[in-house]
């Protein structure tokens, strides 16, 4: 039980992270017209980012490696930014009401804010 409550913990917060994201940065929107669909895109666009991130990061970390240590980690706000917009993409393409504008600043700062606000939500919550 321990697994699918931190798996579903950490839905949340990612959903609540971006539904954030869409009230605080310019770029970044939710167009939907009743607070059910609002919360049931969030959700899948929470479960998009999640397998967007487990599939694409480990490879692209392996194959970039180079690029990683020559700019001591910085690309990876590159990366982050790109899978972002990846996820608004797929998210469009599913007909989801859900959109990021441009890389710069809107995915970049989306990944950006997603990631520290599932960080501290998940330190908060205690997911494990």
């Amino acid at each position: 039980m321990g697994f699918v409550k931190g798996a579903l913990i950490r839905l949340g917060s990612t959903a609540l992270a971006f539904w954030l994201a869409t009230l605080i940065i310019p770029g970044i929107s939710l167009s939907s017209d009743s607070i059910s669909e609002a919360v049931f895109t969030l959700v899948l666009v929470a479960v998009i980012f999640g397998v967007v991130n487990a599939v694409l990061q480990p490879i692209i970390k392996m194959v970039g490696c180079g690029l990683y240590l020559l700019t001591l980690g910085l690309i990876a706000l590159v990366v982050n930014g790109l899978l972002f917009l990846l996820t608004s993409w797929i998210a469009e393409q599913l007909d989801l009401p859900f959109h990021v504008d441009h890389f710069w600043p809107a995915a970049v700062l989306g990944a950006l804010f997603v990631g520290i606000v599932t960080w501290i939500l998940g330190a908060v919550l205690d997911r494990d």
